[in-house]
């Protein structure tokens, strides 16, 4: 049997550009975080579902070092 823990979704506080959500994201599915941020703003400008996406995961989804979304600068 295999011991290893269960894979959480995170916000990343090292391949962070405004939140850290697509860099998490791209950890957790194991791809470029590149293509998550490129999928976010194609659904953001064809249906403003990124956008809304995006959002509820920056205030939901915790950092990787403990620090809640509220406690980000500048929200």
């Amino acid at each position: 049997m295999n011991s290893t823990s269960p894979r959480t979704l995170t916000r990343s506080t090292t391949d962070r550009k405004i939140s850290g959500v697509s860099g998490g994201l791209a950890a957790y599915l194991g791809i470029d975080p590149l293509l998550v941020r490129i999928g976010f703003v194609v659904t953001a400008l064809t249906s403003g579902v990124g956008l809304i996406a995006y959002l509820a995961m920056m205030m939901l989804v915790p950092s990787d070092d403990g620090v809640p979304a509220s406690a980000l600068p500048g929200t």
